[in-house]
């Protein structure tokens, strides 16, 4: 065989050749330009899928560290639940001990009077007794109460004192504490207070309440 010949004559095809028409090529410079195509198209469309495979492998590693994370959250929620569901007993236990303390609708005229007569037991005057304006807020109502009371110091202090120990919640605000201004005042005192008692509502006023925040919100739209 003649090697030399043959690469001779394959490189005479290569001569001369019309750019304007490569159909008009020999053989083998016709399937070189096919090849040479060929691979240009293929390393253009292997670039592009790397490129869009890099991206799609960049946003699956974003996503493990999401996943990563929100699995540590719920990791740690597992292992606490117990506890959690401890706390929450805990604090249902509070909140019923302080509905306890509150008196329903019915029984705030008996606390009217346990008021009174923590007065009247410490051998107080009462000058002044006088129930204001109930307000009602989200789930309570709010009961004001004048208070002017005069006796001894002690007898003062003791009556503020059974006030703070009643089982339900009362409070003395405003507080003004002067000489009796009486004829019998000599070592006597005077309390003006504002205590306040609290009561829960009873399902029908926590319906109109809510009611009427509705019908507030609407009105502002």
């Amino acid at each position: 065989m003649d090697i030399s010949g043959s690469l001779q004559a394959i490189g005479d095809q290569f001569r001369g050749l019309d750019t304007r028409d490569p159909s008009s090529w020999p053989a083998i410079p016709r399937y070189a330009l096919l090849a040479a195509v060929a691979a240009i198209v293929l390393g253009l469309l292997w670039f592009l899928w790397l490129t869009n495979s890099n991206d799609e492998l960049e946003a699956e590693r974003a996503k493990e560290v999401t996943l990563r994370t929100d699995y540590t959250a719920k990791l740690q929620k597992a292992v606490s639940l117990e506890e959690l569901k401890r706390q929450r007993v805990q604090v249902m236990q509070y909140v019923t001990l302080l509905e306890k303390q509150l008196p329903s609708k019915s029984e705030m005229d008996a606390l009217l009077s346990d008021i009174n007569q923590a007065g009247v037991g410490r051998s107080l005057q009462f000058d002044l007794f006088r129930p204001g304006q109930v307000a009602v807020r989200d789930y309570y109502a709010e009961l004001p109460i004048a208070v002017k009371v005069t006796g001894r110091f002690h007898d003062i202090g003791d009556f503020t004192a059974d006030i703070a120990h009643l089982s339900r919640i009362v409070t003395l605000n405003n507080l003004a504490i002067a000489p009796s201004a009486g004829k019998d005042g000599a070592g006597t005192l005077t309390l003006e207070a504002t205590a306040k008692t609290f009561r829960y509502l009873d399902p029908d006023e926590v319906a109109a309440q809510r009611k009427t925040a509705q019908g507030a919100k609407g009105a502002r739209r």
